[in-house]
């Protein structure tokens, strides 16, 4: 991939787990360029400049010499390199690098082009900067996440490469890479943004919408393991109140139920309703997906955004302080989402109920053939519930809170890091209910006697591939993991589709 102005999420993806090297354009080489000219221009000029000539943050007033500048931006890095905690995983940081090079390469930071090659010399050589996942308040950027980044590039801290965690400079020196020596502006453009949060969710976005359909899948199979009616998924139906998620999940179900042998060998049983965890998937499921839908629309646009502060306008020579680098849009998008997958788990979790309660259902109490000697699924019910309360804790909004930092210079924040790290737990944990439920609908689809429709059928047999029928108890989780690796890499959502 060429790294120019625009960059889509699946150019982020193929980049990011795919392992797809990136080269930096020609155009954007020179844009950078012009930038770097009106740094160079300051640096030889009186002005005084913020983050060209002067302390950072409320340090800002104080005048630097033109001899110390270098060492005014190795400053800057070592000292907001101070985050703690758990090692981000190797993704989050390879998304970071691409993001922030991204970034830099429109030509508005004021960088050389050296700076961004050395970003992707490691994003394509596979060597990830350790970065504690802690330390950000999501305003004046990522701060010290991107500092942890940047701390590599100048030989310092640690890079993950080949399996081992090392030394950056040992690192460096056996890629053949040379670490960095800072010219002015250049540690704080490459500090000033909102590559962590927004690697976080680009992550999150593009397996939310993922599980967002493997969960109308999940409700499809759950429908057809009870008998319930597929008339409320009507294209008359739903486009009475035509939200566009709505439409799109309601096609999903039609799709996955097309052909199904259950649905009239039961249209005249006597049931008037289903419960609202079935009948209102479209509903709900599709609320959530108009969520993600205007999450992406955020991320494009944060994807083609410069944010760093400040910024250079060449064709003037003019060097603005603004306010880009907060992280107010990804952090709001980020907490809209972590409700929206939330839902997903609430209402899966109250299908599987559905399925296991013989009240319910008509089938078998936790659907084991031999109740009271095996149990069944009734612990995998309270495993979905216990993940899917934790969840209910970690939607609390992040972004309704706000800390001052720098001497209440910087007073208000984001805390949008925050937000999309617990966007990223809430997603796995959905992961893993809609996983649970998946089991339990195809255990209940072995007491129907019929076919079901054509993407159901071919999601229970592909899950029947990996895990067998329970008779008698038996270890389980294993057959959880197997089935939930079949919904996080979109292979049963695959399967269902081909059918």
């Amino acid at each position: 991939m060429i790294l120019d102005r625009q960059l889509t999420l699946d150019d982020f993806i193929r980049v990011v787990r795919g392992g797809e090297e990136v080269t930096l354009a020609d155009a954007a080489r020179a844009r950078m360029g012009r930038a770097r000219a009106v740094i160079e221009r300051i640096v030889d000029g009186p002005e005084a400049v913020y983050g060209v000539n002067t302390g950072f943050g409320k340090f800002a007033s104080v005048r630097v010499a033109r001899e110390e500048l270098k060492q005014l931006q190795h400053n800057l890095i070592v000292s907001h390199a101070i985050g703690v905690g758990a090692g981000l995983p190797a993704e989050v940081v390879r998304g970071m690098l691409l993001l922030r090079a991204q970034s830099l390469a429109l030509g508005h930071s004021g960088v050389r082009p050296e700076v961004v090659e050395l970003l992707l010399a490691l994003l394509n050589a596979g060597a990830c900067p350790v970065v504690p996942a802690q330390g950000s308040v999501g305003a004046s950027g990522d701060l010290a996440p991107l500092a942890h980044l940047a701390l590599a590039l100048i030989g310092g801290g640690e890079l993950e490469y080949g399996g081992q965690v090392r030394p950056a400079a040992d690192v460096l020196a056996e890629l053949g890479l040379q670490p960095l020596t800072l010219e002015a502006k250049e540690g704080l453009a490459l500090i000033n943004g909102t590559q962590l949060m927004g690697s976080l969710l680009a992550l999150a976005l593009h397996d939310a919408r993922t599980l967002l359909h493997t969960a109308n899948l999940a409700a499809a199979m759950t429908v057809e393991a009870l008998s319930g009616s597929h008339r409320p998924f009507s294209e008359g139906v739903v486009s009475l109140r035509p939200h566009p998620g709505a439409l799109e999940v309601a096609a999903d179900l039609r799709a996955f139920l097309h052909g199904s042998d259950i649905a009239p060998a039961h249209a005249h049983c006597g049931k008037v309703q289903d419960a609202y965890s079935l009948r209102a998937v479209p509903q709900v499921h599709g609320a959530s997906l108009d969520a993600l839908m205007q999450a992406g629309r955020v991320l494009e646009i944060e994807f083609a955004s410069v944010t760093d502060n400040p910024l250079i306008f060449p064709e003037t020579g003019e060097v603005i302080s603004g306010g880009n680098f907060h992280g107010q849009p990804l952090a709001l998008a980020a907490d809209a989402l972590k409700v929206a997958v939330a839902e997903l788990a609430n209402i899966s979790e109250r299908r599987s109920e559905q399925l296991l309660n013989p009240a319910l259902s008509g089938l078998p109490g936790f659907l084991t053939p031999e109740g009271g000697l095996s149990s069944g699924f009734m612990i995998a019910q309270y495993t979905a519930a216990a993940l899917v309360s934790e969840n209910k804790v970690l939607a609390h909004p992040a972004s309704v809170d706000s800390i001052p930092t720098s001497a209440n210079q910087e007073d208000h924040v984001s805390m949008g890091a925050h937000g999309a790290r617990q966007l990223r737990q809430i997603l796995e944990n959905a992961q893993s209910v809609i996983s649970i439920e998946l089991l339990c609908a195809a255990q209940a689809l072995d007491f129907q006697s019929l076919r079901a429709g054509r993407g159901v059928q071919a999601a229970y047999e592909r899950i029947r591939q990996e895990v067998a029928p329970l008779g008698q108890d038996r270890y389980y989780r294993p057959d959880l993991l197997r089935v939930r690796e079949l919904v996080t890499s979109g292979e049963l959502l695959r399967a269902a589709r081909e059918a």
